[in-house]
């Protein structure tokens, strides 16, 4: 798409740094450069705000990835477009069953009426759940990895999300501030919730997170 649109050498391309190498991956193979913008702590998608400011004369596109289920704010990024001339390309994640989502999004409901300790996602904007991630603030007390960790020796799978933000690889290493990146990509942790688990799955999801999360209190 990059390349139809004519974006090539000596141009940049806006894209988000929480995951995804290969959209600036895709970038680099045009040509072109990556250009890293911060992301909106809610969404865990580009926000526009940052986006705008880290557009320059060489900036031609922007690639947008909705992340974990949650669409990014397409209206803001669209208006950000159009006002200053840019494509705005969209990287979708894979569409899950309908019955499948619906699961999904009961098994969420169970989980954030019940979760202590960790901050449970944002249900807006038709969250689709393809990933349950929470944030497990570090403030001196079990930190993210360790409280992972812990989970594991209880038997609840969970998954580090984005264990390096793209602009910390070595390939694509910018001198950038990204402090929402930096900051999600240190707390966040993805709990199961399959449409195949069971009340009594979600049941030990629940009692291992909370004796664990109990402990934790958002830092001041």
């Amino acid at each position: 798409m990059l390349r139809a649109a004519g974006v090539g050498a000596g141009d940049e391309v806006v894209v988000p740094a929480f995951g995804n190498v290969e959209v600036a991956e895709a970038v680099t193979l045009t040509g072109a450069l990556p250009a890293f913008a911060d992301i909106h702590p809610v969404s865990y998608c580009l926000d526009a705000s940052a986006v705008e400011a880290a557009i320059t004369p060489r900036t031609a596109a922007v690639v947008v990835v909705h992340r974990f289920g949650r669409p990014a704010d397409m209206a803001g990024l669209l208006a950000v477009g159009r006002r200053r001339g840019l494509l705005v390309l969209q990287e979708g994640e894979s569409e899950a069953p309908y019955d499948e989502i619906a699961q999904r999004r009961e098994r969420a409901g169970y989980l954030d009426g019940r979760l202590r300790g960790v901050r449970t996602p944002d249900s807006g904007d038709g969250h689709t759940y393809q990933q349950y991630v929470v944030r497990v603030p570090g403030n001196g007390r079990p930190d993210r990895d360790a409280f992972a960790r812990a989970l594991r020796s209880k038997g609840v799978a969970c998954r580090v999300p984005v264990k390096t933000p793209v602009h910390r690889l070595p390939e694509f290493r910018r001198c950038v501030s990204l402090p929402e990146t930096e900051r999600a990509a240190d707390e966040t942790l993805a709990l199961p919730v399959e449409a195949s688990l069971t009340k009594r799955d979600m049941q030990r999801v629940v009692t291992a997170c909370n004796a664990l999360g109990g402990l934790l209190q958002p830092a001041s």
